[in-house]
């Protein structure tokens, strides 16, 4: 786990100052009433009107990055993080468990950051880098300012949080709303949302802050952080941490039990202990949704971090939305793509853009009505491929087991005895619960034999004194 990617005190600090001067002296036209139905028309895909959220940097700032603002308060637990990302499939890019899957979406991320997902690409790295006037014109301070502190930190252009923070200090003093809350929301941008050098913003953080569409770059950088440290079997996770933390417990057991853990059972055994019953599915504020499931000629949705691209399969999170998963899904609809910036000889960069000109999205109309449910032909699959990839911890509670015909069940042939019928029901996956039964069987075994010997030894003894009273 990288330190980088979480909220350090400093710069906890840093925001509950700058957060300090907006509630003590600024008043914003939206109503909390209003931004929450902005956050709704989020979640349900509808298209916001720029002139609804943007016209100003007030407003812009207000409908997107107060929750993102709330977020740096969040505790991320470390060890559950930890313990997650060892969950990561990176076949189907998804966290596997035993008998269900959990990804992250962009729908999910702009609910909770607070920002629409527009229609089109966002940062690609192919744009040009913004000059000292541009950088001003954007964050409403002196060109000169921005010239003089223009510096460079391992080999990328960009600006020290240090002086920004003081630049935001100064016009928060001066009353000048638009400059202090376009660097504050920068600085969110640089520090959080898409850390990179310690105390540093970069130009490529300018892009996306320039862009008003980052939605996509932030689940670009969780992918691709995810997926290169699964192929590395170690190193950093550099994305925005506690997005990832909030959209995962958010699908967590709500239950009391659950919550307290009174137990201080560790999150392997937590997480080991869960089944697709238990999973928190489906939030109502997504009654309306447009899932964005395929861009281009792509058959998911390829996405764009700051460091390199990578595809993800929104198939996989229907139930999310609240709807159903009836089969193991087509192997066109998983093919992943993957390639690190500057390590790029198939050109798929330049085809990942093209793709967002043309965005494919599904809704009820496409999917069926919402019942929230996984179909045995699924969860077969899914149980299939936790056998194969393994899971990364013994599974320490038996799972319900529901006989069900031999369709439904996978690489299960014709069955003759009984024994190896009870045998097939057992979770394959799991090497903690065949051992568990192997010795049950076994025991089975020991005491029908040491009955058998009771029985013999009874006969003998009993049974010829029987036979002599009788003869008398």
């Amino acid at each position: 786990m990288h330190s980088s990617a979480s909220i350090s005190l400093d710069k906890k600090k840093i925001f509950k100052e700058l957060q300090g001067f907006i509630c003590k002296n600024f008043r914003h036209g939206k109503t909390k009433k209003e931004y929450k139905e902005v956050q709704l028309q989020i979640a349900r895909s509808e298209r916001v009107k720029e002139s609804d959220i943007l016209c100003t940097r007030s407003l812009r700032f207000q409908s997107s990055l107060w929750e993102t603002a709330s977020s740096l308060t969040t505790q991320v637990d470390e060890g559950l993080m930890s313990t997650l990302v060892q969950f990561y499939d990176p076949l189907y890019r998804c966290f596997s468990f035993l008998d269900f899957q959990l990804l992250p979406t962009l729908e999910k991320y702009a609910y909770l950051v607070g920002i629409p997902i527009l229609d089109q690409v966002s940062f690609s790295g192919l744009e040009s880098i913004p000059t000292s006037q541009e950088i001003a014109d954007l964050l409403h301070i002196d060109e000169s300012l921005i010239r003089a502190h223009m510096t460079t930190k391992g080999g990328i252009q960009g600006l020290p949080s240090e002086f920004l923070v003081a630049q935001a200090i100064v016009y928060g003093k001066a009353m000048s709303e638009d400059a202090f809350e376009a660097i504050f929301v920068l600085l969110i941008y640089g520090l959080v949302l898409f850390p990179n050098i310690d105390k540093f913003v970069d130009v490529n953080v300018i892009r996306i802050f320039y862009s008003l569409n980052p939605i996509l770059t932030l689940l670009g950088d969780t992918y691709f952080s995810l997926h290169l440290r699964n192929a590395k079997g170690d190193g950093a996770i550099v994305c925005c941490l506690p997005l990832l933390y909030k959209w995962f417990v958010s699908h967590l057991p709500q239950t009391v039990a659950f919550k307290e853990n009174k137990g201080c059972l560790r999150w392997s055994t937590r997480l080991m202990s869960l089944t697709n019953d238990d999973i928190s599915w489906y939030n109502r504020v997504y009654d309306g949704v447009q899932i964005i499931d395929s861009c281009g000629e792509f058959s998911n949705v390829p996405l764009l971090g700051t460091c390199g691209g990578i595809s993800y399969n929104p198939v996989l999170a229907r139930r999310q939305f609240g709807f159903p998963l009836k089969d193991k899904p087509n192997n066109i609809l998983l093919e992943g793509v993957f390639f690190q910036e500057g390590k790029d000889p198939q050109g798929l960069k330049g085809i990942m853009v093209r793709a967002w000109r043309k965005i494919h999205k599904k809704g009820r109309s496409e999917l069926g009505p919402k019942n929230c449910i996984a179909m045995e032909p699924y969860t077969a699959w899914v149980r299939k491929r936790a056998s194969e990839y393994l899971m990364p911890y013994d599974y320490p509670r038996p799972t319900l087991l529901v006989v069900a015909g031999p369709s439904t069940l996978p690489n299960q042939g014709v069955i003759d005895d009984p024994d190896d019928a009870w045998t097939s029901l057992l979770p394959q996956f799991s090497k903690f619960w065949k051992m568990r039964y192997d010795r049950l069987a076994k025991e089975k075994t020991d005491m029908k034999a040491d009955y058998e010997r009771e029985v013999k030894r009874l006969r003998a003894t009993y049974l010829p004194a029987s036979r002599a009273s009788r003869d008398l």
